[in-house]
């Protein structure tokens, strides 16, 4: 039997049970194992036999056969496809002349709801400093993946991951790449295993990847990183398919190794008919299966645009109502307006959420592949952005406290905290997972800083810059952040923290990290069609124009002022 509850955000990261269960040192690499042999826990499974567009079930109606076209934003309004942009190393010295992404527009939004950010992000080519950043933040990833499985530890030598860092170590391969740290060869190899890997995961119960796996063996694992089963986070999934589609759109090589993966899980109880996303966990008494509405503002509609890229339709999940708003410094900062006390969860304002939109999505739609880098066509989601830097920069003019504020890692108790914009009724309130104050934990955090110094080129971002771009370890990668009352480093590594680093980078020689798809078929449509798996496991069929998310702007909703 399973339950339903309403519950959560992204859940508390991994790195609280990994340093309860006590780390000894960071130092030294992980990436060989040694001689001795190692089991990989796998689930044997039916091999997927796709129908192809072509074979000899073209007499079928086209919907049967997942062959008529996803519909995207080119084909409605008959605009020029974007252009997946070169590898730095091919990119021609005069490549940025072009790029249109400086002059001058009126912020705000347009007929279409779309919206035009007064900032422009940063774009050229890395310098010498950001070069040797983007190549530290990799050293992470070569130290910290394991020959077995070709999964990256979330956190240091700790062997054990969640798909939402596991995501963080694509961005990483993919940025590599892009910008010519490794090549192709390495490329392939490093995404074709840990693929493979994860294809053959054993998944929570039969349905979806399990919130945490063993690095070594694959092996599903509680949050101590011993054997068991835990649930399935929605968010995390989220990410994971948004980079998913990522290795796709740019790879189509991978494609159908891509599709072959997700067509593995049954879909069935994370995106319902509503609209909402549902993660699980197990009821510690009864054992059941209990599924709880997972998402808040920030995190949620991030994690529903992974879904809908992949035809699913989150579109109470996209929304950001209910929401209020708490004016910071003269921003009204959104937060989200469901009661904690009620649903059992924490509002917690960060800016994460809102950089991986900006890099990777260009705070534009799934079904956008047509707009232009300076108009983003998911307008509330680059309006709210702007508020999020906004505040930050406004509280260092007006306090000179350095603010870059994210959820990051920390070095022995808590081992985490949630080091907020806004959380609990409180402006710049830093707590733990189970809510305990410790503002001695307050840190500019490093994802944050290089993420917002390349959304917005400012004057601010510049000391964001100055103060962590060359806050690494050579051996281990960027550190975690810089504390905000003067203790120094958070020294601590982590898959998440220089991941983003990499794809801030990126984003600066590239743009947006997604790019169109420009293949005809996909594999993840035309799968069991000659069966009922689909509909049994929620497959979606290619998404039309009537499939789209909406496109909404808000009003500002005002509670008080801090």
């Amino acid at each position: 039997m399973t339950q339903k509850r309403s519950k959560k955000r992204k859940s508390a990261p991994l790195a609280v049970a990994i340093f309860a269960a006590a780390v000894t040192g960071l130092a030294g690499a992980a990436y060989s194992v040694g001689s001795a042999a190692r089991t990989i826990f796998l689930a044997q499974e039916d091999e997927i036999i796709p129908i192809y567009a072509g074979g000899s079930l073209d007499q079928m109606p086209a919907l049967m056969r997942g062959n008529i076209p996803t519909i995207t934003s080119s084909r409605v309004y008959g605009e020029p496809m974007r252009q997946k942009p070169p590898r730095m190393c091919e990119m021609p010295e005069d490549f940025f002349d072009d790029v249109d992404n400086i002059a001058p527009r009126p912020a705000g939004y347009t007929a279409r709801s779309g919206y035009v950010r007064k900032y422009a992000a940063r774009r050229g080519f890395l310098s010498d400093r950001e070069m040797r950043a983007a190549k530290v933040a990799w050293r992470y990833f070569q130290n910290f993946t394991q020959e077995t499985t070709g999964l990256a530890n979330s956190v240091g030598n700790y062997p054990s991951t969640t798909l939402w860092d596991t995501a963080s170590y694509i961005a990483g391969v993919v940025a590599a790449y892009e910008l010519c740290i490794i090549e192709k060869p390495e490329l392939d190899k490093r995404l074709t295993q840990l693929l493979t890997t994860i294809r053959e995961l054993e998944l929570f119960r039969g349905e979806m990847p399990n919130k945490v796996y063993h690095t070594k063996t694959g092996e599903k694992v509680d949050y101590t990183n011993k054997s068991g089963e835990i649930g399935f986070s929605a968010l995390d999934i989220g990410r994971f398919l948004v980079w998913m589609r990522i290795i796709k759109n740019r790879y189509p090589h991978l494609g159908n190794t891509v599709d072959s993966v997700l067509l593995k899980w049954d879909f069935s109880n994370v995106v319902d008919e509503e609209g909402l996303m549902w993660g699980s966990y197990v009821d510690k008494e009864t054992g059941e299966t209990v599924y709880a509405q997972e998402g808040r503002l920030g995190y949620e509609e991030y994690a529903a645009k992974g879904f809908a890229l992949w035809g699913f339709s989150p579109r109470l999940a996209h929304r950001a109502e209910p929401f209020l708003t708490a004016s910071i410094f003269g921003v009204q900062i959104p937060y989200d307006g469901r009661d904690p006390r009620i649903f059992h969860s924490q509002n917690y304002v960060v800016t994460e959420s809102y950089l991986q939109d900006g890099l990777e999505l260009g705070f534009d739609l799934p079904h956008d592949d047509s707009s232009p880098a300076w108009l983003h066509s998911d307008g509330w989601r680059a309006e709210f952005a702007d508020r999020i830097y906004q505040v930050q920069e406004n509280r260092w003019r007006q306090t000179g406290f350095m603010t870059a504020r994210s959820e990051h890692n920390v070095k022995g108790p808590p081992y985490f905290t949630y080091d907020t914009i806004f959380s609990d009724g409180y402006p710049w309130n830093t707590v733990t997972p189970r809510g305990d104050y410790v503002p001695d934990h307050a840190a500019v955090s490093a994802k944050a800083a290089i993420g917002l110094w390349a959304l917005w080129d400012t004057e601010y971002t510049d000391v964001l810059y100055e103060a962590i771009i060359e806050l690494y370890d050579p051996e281990n990668g960027m550190y975690e952040g810089l504390y905000e009352r003067g203790q120094g480093r958070v020294e601590i590594f982590t898959a998440n923290n220089n991941g983003i680093i990499l794809t801030a980078l990126l984003h600066k020689v590239q743009g947006p990290i997604l790019t169109p798809y420009t293949g005809d078929t996909e594999v993840w449509y035309t799968a069991f069609r000659e069966k009922d798996t689909r509909e049994k496991r929620n497959y979606p069929d290619p998404p039309q124009q009537k499939d789209w998310l909406p496109v909404l702007r808000h009003s500002v909703q005002t509670e008080a002022s801090y």
